[in-house]
């Protein structure tokens, strides 16, 4: 049953993909599509190779290296308890989000640039996970960093809202943990997502990241 059900995921994953045959946008379209159904890891790991192809071909545009990114940092947060595997999905996404930065107009598009950041503090937080104790000084503050950026530039944006959610649900009291503000916050996140017309091929993930929170 197993293989059965990850043959239809493989089966329905594709799908989009032979459909939208023409311009790159409508292929950007199809990976988003199919990234909003996807749960494993070797989902994320089929589309981040599909985003860099695209990007591969499209060198001036953000978003498929975004969403490469954003695919590796999914693989390192379903791998939390088994941190050995992170690393070269953490490495990989960092290199990614770092060339989808490098593609922006930092001055002028701020809310993408909000977006990156977003995704740059869940790549770093993946980080923390292979080796909290030697690796959780480096790279929680720099996850941190991220998080306080992306707030300076889009305050409102429900994924940075639930990032400062997942931050106060997971950090210890000393450290400004605070499960039960951690929950109001992701149901604001969860209200701006379900009343946010963003759809297509701009970020719009987090529906089911901040119901995670919720139900605990």
């Amino acid at each position: 049953m197993k293989k059965l059900m990850m043959l239809l995921m493989g089966t329905l994953l594709l799908i989009p993909f032979a459909r939208a045959q023409q311009s790159v946008p409508e292929k950007l379209q199809a990976g988003v599509t199919a990234l909003d159904n996807a749960s494993q890891p070797a989902d994320y790991h089929r589309l981040e190779t599909y985003f860099v192809r695209l990007g591969e071909t499209d060198p001036v545009n953000w978003l498929p290296w975004y969403y490469a990114a954003f695919c590796n940092a999914q693989i390192g947060f379903i791998y939390e308890k088994d941190g050995e595997r992170i690393e070269p999905f953490s490495n990989r996404g960092e290199q990614q989000i770092k060339k989808a930065l490098s593609l922006l107009d930092t001055a002028r598009q701020k809310a993408e640039l909000a977006e990156v950041y977003v995704v740059m503090n869940r790549i770093y937080q993946s980080k923390v996970f292979i080796n909290p104790m030697t690796y959780g000084p480096k790279y929680g503050p720099l996850a941190h960093q991220y998080l306080k950026l992306a707030q300076q530039l889009s305050p409102e944006n429900p994924r940075v809202i639930f990032l400062d959610a997942w931050m106060k649900y997971n950090a210890p009291k000393m450290y400004g943990g605070d499960k039960e503000k951690a929950r109001e916050l992701a149901a604001l996140a969860l209200e701006k997502l379900s009343a946010s017309a963003a759809r297509g091929n701009a970020p719009h993930w987090g529906e089911r990241e901040c119901r995670e929170i919720l139900n605990r």
